[in-house]
């Protein structure tokens, strides 16, 4: 991860943890970060660096108007009016991480199929506590290509659960 990153996220941990409400603009920036991850056409408008900062800033005001909290809406823009934005997921994974470390707690990226419940969220966080020995903050990514089951990584631990990776053992013992 590039100096440039981390500057970005510890900058967003700033701005976040002098408002006041550190926890909802993590929240809301992953739904950002997630949103223009999943969408091919808002990524490339963002990232676009062609079109003028003002035009990029327009766009993701009217996506986000309304929905996340003014915080999360103006580091948004200051990510993107910085041309940063084709790394928006990164600056937003790093200033996740950075806000865990601050807490004394791991990130555990999760993909899934599907959207887990808060108590999935809250039982997967509990089990992985147990097993990493330290808190584990969870970040759910829906991703369509994990059929069945989740895929958890925390920093270079990858613990596949989905159920591709369970049939290709069954395959592989048969």
């Amino acid at each position: 991860m590039s100096d440039q990153i981390k500057g970005y996220a510890e900058a967003l941990l700033a701005v976040a943890r002098a408002d006041g409400n550190t926890d909802t603009v993590k929240s809301e920036l992953i739904a950002v970060a997630n949103a223009v991850d999943n969408n091919e056409e808002l990524r490339s408008s963002l990232s676009n660096n062609l079109l003028p900062s003002a035009t990029r800033n327009q766009i993701l005001d009217d996506i986000l108007a309304g929905k996340v909290s003014d915080t999360a809406r103006g580091l948004a823009g200051m990510i993107v009016s910085a041309g940063k934005g084709s790394q928006f997921g990164e600056i937003v994974q790093s200033f996740v991480a950075a806000s865990a470390a601050e807490s004394g707690a791991s990130v555990a990226t999760v993909r899934s199929a599907v959207a887990l419940s808060a108590d999935q969220e809250s039982r997967l966080a509990a089990a992985l506590k147990q097993k990493m020995g330290s808190d584990v903050e969870v970040q759910v990514v829906v991703d369509p290509s994990v059929v069945g089951g989740a895929v958890t990584t925390i920093g270079d631990t990858v613990i596949d659960g989905s159920l591709r990776t369970r049939l290709n053992s069954m395959r592989s013992t048969l």
